[in-house]
Formats: C-alpha cells, structure tokens, sequence
C-alpha cells in the first residue's frame, strides 16, 4: 500500500527488503525526509507511515526509526546546530 507521504515509494520498499539492516534504513529514512515537500507535517507523515507499514511489522529497523522519529517530534526536538 503506497500512501501519499510516501509517494517514491521509499518506506513501502524497505520492508520489502530481507534482511535490511538499520543503517539501510537510516539511509531510506534520510532520502525520504529530504524528499518531503516544503511545509510538510512531518510529525503526521511518520505516523501515517506508522500506521500503514510499521503496526504490521513491528520488529522492523524501520519501525523503530519511525517509533524514534515521532518520539522526538513528539519532544520538540530543535532543528539546526543546536538540535
């Protein structure tokens, strides 16, 4: 199931992967936050994809990155050099 805050895909592919590691991931993660159009609520982007790909895998790498991502948003993580 492809959602729209993953529209190249990037996230659905990476639980296709057998045996991805975390650093994949990190990497697929990376690439697919870059990608994300301006003014983009990233915080309900990474729990759309939550929901869509990571409740069915919760072992994953990439379920963790995602539980860690809107861990952090949820903390109001500061962005920049001081973040």
């Amino acid at each position: 199931m492809q959602t729209s805050h993953d529209p190249k895909g990037l996230i659905r592919e990476s639980y296709r992967i057998d045996g991805i590691s975390d650093a994949e991931c990190r990497s697929i993660l990376i690439d697919w936050a870059l990608s994300l159009p301006d003014g983009t609520d990233q915080r309900g982007a990474l729990g759309d994809l939550m929901t869509s790909y990571g409740e069915s895998a919760p072992d994953h790498p990439m379920t963790a990155l995602l539980r860690e991502g809107l861990s952090a948003a949820a903390r109001g993580r500061r962005k920049g050099r001081r973040g």
